[in-house]
């Protein structure tokens, strides 16, 4: 959502949207209909003849199978009781074209209480289809595992269910989207994914399909209403729907209905930027209700009705102090228009605009407001308020009125926030009293607001939502789970990843979660290369969530310490090769998916991110007078255009289908409000002189008061022989005259890669220690560096020999001991409470985590649970010991989340995640600018005089739901500034 503060500005921008809107209607609706006509509905379909998952219901056995599905190619009929729910018979029609292209051949549908074939799938609701009324009253089938269910379905296969028919697949639903899951279910399992169309994910193909003998269900879903919110949707998504379809009508909203529904949502916040979907086209509301997808309007827009219909129709100002007959009479309409329809109605009242509605806090005003909505929603539907579902959400600064005391009636659901970034804000204590209406959870892949907005592709790793899902299921909240996804498709495997585990948090755990990147990408390319395009997604995903690409910037990374920069741009072009290596081996069919899933993201980001590296080392080379500072000008800007390039390609490819979808600004930011056009970063030229002349940086070296570009060390940081460092001299040339080089040492354990050369612009030559030739004693060595002038420059290569002997350890280098939170030497656990690993969430590796995340420890001490890691210092001095966590929010609303750290016997330091964040997150405190920008939390634990040898850090459990990622400790003076920090340390065992 927009964020309040500059949300009247921004409404203005949507005004001028809607003005080119309409100029262009006639043109959009005319282009819509030729892209009907031209290929736009096509399909990708691929033959295969691998073989179903071992524990799949189907099998490609004949002698597996009780019910042929497809066999030589020929599908089974479908028969459809014509009185049952109008949307089981759409959607049966969505099924009849899947099996069709799965088969190869098309599928009879017949709509009636008679099949014409003696093998036949029969689909149907309990108690409203009376074939599979009569199936359970026959004794054919057991119904009673449906009875007074919610969304449950069964599909098993059956002899002789009725005259003339030998064999009947029967798929029967407790309810109407029960029985249509239980169809797309058997349509994803036999080869459709739910993105056939909105990615092109190709239809797997096979000449025979079985069923296997028994009962398949995946029983009820734990969470009641499991949805998406369509939002921010322009220029993106909003420009492709109304050169498409025309606009955001009821044609657009049918594919988005099905998509849902194909991934078992049921619930829809609809687009609402200058739109609404009740008004815009009458058309859609009614069709959501056939098909069984929930609507409801978004958490400032009360009863019903779209705020934008304010703008169009209301009178006064949007203030229920001084207008509430107006209001009153609005919301009146929003609830008789939608009479009939399954919803759930959003209750209270923010200010004009998605804006706070006043400076304080008015409990009694708004607690009025409720009290008169339930009595319009009564009113309209003659019954009692609480038949209705209702929903009041906690959003930003809403939250205040429940701190401060406000409630609803029991039977409203309280839907609770993120900050917007993917952090929960606040749930409910876990004993809390259980409430009628239950919990619902507010959630983001997409904003528009502060720090900077993020919209264009997928920042959000899949092991996070699961972390702080998991923490949202364990605190009772089940009733809504709705999540914020923007523009829709660059986010495809986030929703579907947060609808799955919405229908059974308890079915995906921690370890789960790697196969989940393969199982997804097998579903949309088949298996053959679903392993290494799951890798491929994970790894794309973890890097963009490092620091979204809006929030890039050419500071971000460090070219000084540990080649942090250049290090982020190879793992995105080694990437990027993995991704055109796939590429260049999957079929024509697959290639459109594979472009917009894989291919173009991977590619843009890499090419992103190499730009802001390119662009720093311009500003960098250019105060050190490098020869190279106009080429990364030129590089920069090169990439800077790249990216409009690919934008072009995205538009074009698969003839146009998803021109515009890529529309999004994604460069240049520097508020929350978007750049009206793709900025490249700032860049300078220099005039190079014409005589070479060298300059060199050394790797590691110690910093001179003048070497804060970098240059000017005249000596690296001690080489000791457990570390057996590494480091490099970078040679580089201040001219366009090409710069011969020479380095000598008369020291002969002193190795160099390279004694000579001839740079036009640098070069690294790498210097390490033979450790079998140092003489005992030997304090330093000494290289010679010349170049162009003659002139010799001495670099100092101090040794740190004496180090302790026989010991274990992460290895201190040169003051740092970094170490990834996973890799504890030892652990405590108790029969109440262990530690978790989640694969790959994080900026650099994995994390760990507590489980329950309900379990608190009081009184953290030695006899509680705890991660132990050893480390060994070379050298003595005072150390600090930072903790790295991922950013999480106090969510049980107290003093702050707790943990502790000790070294050695030491008694164990608590500290206070949250002890001095002062300000709401909304308000956009520092603290929390800091923590979503970086995605981390760091906090410093403990000072102490530590000697040289081995030592053991213990992190302690105190509060659940911290997750943590990194453990650093540093000396005194030997802090080396970096976005993603040392990497791990040496493990010496």
């Amino acid at each position: 959502m927009i964020t309040s503060r500059f949300s009247r500005s921004f409404r203005l921008e949507v005004f001028s949207f809607l003005i080119v809107f309409m100029l262009t209607a006639h043109y959009s609706v005319c282009k819509a209909q030729e892209d009907q006509e031209s290929g736009f509905e096509h399909v990708n379909v691929i033959s295969t003849e691998d073989a179903f998952p071992a524990t799949s219901f189907l099998t490609t056995n004949r002698r597996e199978g009780k019910f042929t599905l497809v066999e030589n190619g020929v599908p089974s009929a479908i028969l459809v009781g014509e009185n049952d729910y109008a949307g089981v018979i759409k959607i049966a029609g969505l099924f009849q074209k899947d099996l069709s292209r799965v088969s190869g051949q098309e599928a009879s549908l017949t709509l009636g209480n008679k099949s014409i074939s003696n093998n036949v799938i029969i689909a149907g609701t309990l108690g409203k289809s009376e074939l599979i009324d009569n199936l359970a009253a026959s004794g054919k089938i057991d119904m009673t595992s449906l009875k007074g269910t919610w969304e449950k379905f069964i599909i098993i296969p059956v002899k002789k269910p009725m005259d003339g028919v030998d064999n009947a697949l029967i798929i029967a639903g407790s309810d109407k989207r029960g029985t249509i899951y239980g169809m797309f279910e058997l349509s994803e399992k036999m080869g459709v994914s739910p993105w056939y169309w909105w990615a092109d994910a190709p239809v797997k193909s096979r000449k025979n399909i079985y069923v296997k003998g028994g009962v398949h269900t995946i029983g009820e879903p734990k969470v009641k209403y499991r949805g998406i919110f369509l939002n921010d949707e322009d220029p993106a998504l909003g420009g492709w729907a109304r050169e498409k379809f025309g606009g955001l009508n009821h044609a657009f909203y049918e594919k988005v209905f099905e998509l849902i529904l194909r991934m078992k949502g049921n619930y829809l916040w609809p687009a609402m930027w200058g739109k609404s979907l009740w008004d815009d086209d009458p058309l859609s509301a009614p069709l959501a209700d056939e098909m069984g997808v929930v609507l409801a309007t978004s958490h400032h827009e009360p009863l019903m009705r779209a705020h934008v219909e304010w703008d169009r129709y209301g009178e006064g100002d949007w203030n229920y102090e001084t207008n509430p007959e107006v209001l009153r009479k609005f919301w009146t309409e929003g609830m008789e228009r939608t009479q009939g329809q399954e919803k759930v109605v959003t209750l209270a009242m923010r200010g004009d605009g998605d804006e706070a509605m006043s400076e304080g806090t008015n409990i009694e005003l708004l607690e009025t407001i409720v009290k008169d909505q339930r009595e319009i929603i009564a009113e309209v539907t003659g019954k009692p308020t609480e038949e209705t579902p209702q929903v009041w959400a906690l959003y930003k600064e809403v939250q205040d009125y429940y701190d401060k005391g406000m409630r609803v009636p029991d039977d409203v659901t309280l839907l609770l926030c993120d900050d917007n970034w993917g952090q929960v804000r606040i749930l409910p204590e876990v004993d809390a009293k259980p409430r009628q209406g239950g919990y619902g959870l507010y959630y983001h892949f997409d904003y528009v607001g502060g720090p900077r907005s993020y919209k264009w592709l997928n920042t959000v790793q899949i092991e996070r939502v699961w972390e702080q899902l998991r923490l949202t299921y364990a605190y009772g909240v089940r009733e809504i789970w709705l999540v914020n996804v923007g523009d829709l498709k660059p986010m495809d495997l986030p929703i579907n990843f947060f609808l799955d585990y919405a229908w059974d948090p308890e079915g995906i755990t921690s370890q789960d979660l790697p196969s989940y990147y393969t199982r997804w990408a097998g579903a949309q390319f088949g298996g053959k290369f679903a392993d290494e395009i799951g890798s491929i997604l994970s790894l794309y995903t973890k890097y963009n969530a490092r620091r979204k690409p809006e929030l890039l910037e050419s500071s971000t990374y460090s070219l000084i310490n540990f080649d942090e920069a250049d290090r982020v741009v190879k793992d995105y072009n080694d990437l990027l090769e993995r991704a055109r290596d796939i590429a260049k081996k999957l079929p024509t069919e697959a290639q459109d998916a594979y472009y917009q899933l894989v291919m173009y993201p991977v590619e843009a980001c890499a090419n992103m991110n190499e730009m802001y590296v390119a662009a720093a080392k311009n500003k960098l080379y250019r105060m050190q007078d490098r020869a190279s500072t106009n080429f990364y000008a030129d590089k920069a800007k090169e990439l800077f255009f790249k990216d409009a390039e690919f934008t072009k390609l995205h538009n074009e490819f698969d003839d146009g289908k998803w021109n515009h979808i890529m529309d999004q600004t994604h460069m240049g930011h520097v508020s929350w409000r978007d750049p009206a056009v793709n900025k490249m970063p700032e860049i300078s030229y220099i005039q190079t002189k014409e005589e070479a002349s060298l300059g060199y940086t050394l790797e590691s070296g110690v910093q001179s008061p003048w070497g804060r570009f970098g240059f000017g060390s005249r000596s690296f940081t001690p080489f000791d022989p457990i570390n057996d460092q590494k480091y490099y001299v970078e040679v580089y040339n201040k001219g366009l005259e090409t710069l011969n080089y020479t380095l000598t040492t008369k020291d002969d354990w002193i190795r160099l890669s390279s004694k000579t050369g001839t740079v036009q612009y640098s070069e690294k030559v790498f210097v390490s220690i033979d450790w079998t030739k140092v003489p005992k004693g030997q304090q330093e060595g000494e290289i010679l560096l010349s170049g162009a002038t003659g002139r010799e420059m001495s670099i100092k290569v101090p040794l740190l020999q004496v180090v302790p002997d026989g010991t274990s350890g992460f290895v201190e280098n040169n003051g740092i001991v970094s170490i990834d939170a996973v890799n504890f030497q030892h652990k405590k656990e108790s029969g109440e409470v262990s530690w978790e690993i989640v694969p790959n969430l994080g900026r650099t590796g994995s994390a760990v985590t507590s489980k329950p995340v309900t379990f608190v420890v009081k009184n953290p001490g030695k006899n509680n649970p705890y991660l132990e890691y050893e480390v060994l210092l070379l050298e003595s001095g005072t150390y600090h010991l930072d903790a790295w966590f991922s950013p999480t929010l106090n969510f049980q609303r107290d003093e702050g989340l707790t943990y502790a750290f000790s070294i050695d016997d030491k008694e164990p330091q608590i500290m206070n995640l949250h002890g001095s964040n002062e300000g709401a997150d909304w308000t956009y405190p520092k603290w929390w600018n800091d923590a979503v920008t970086d995605n981390i939390m760091k906090q410093t634990a403990i000072q102490q005089e530590l000697s040289a040898g081995k030592h053991t850090i213990r992190y302690y459990l105190a509060d659940p739901g911290l997750v943590l990622q990194k453990i650093v400790l540093t000396k005194d003076k030997a802090d080396r500034e970096s976005y993603l920090g040392p990497p791990q340390s040496l493990l010496k065992k």
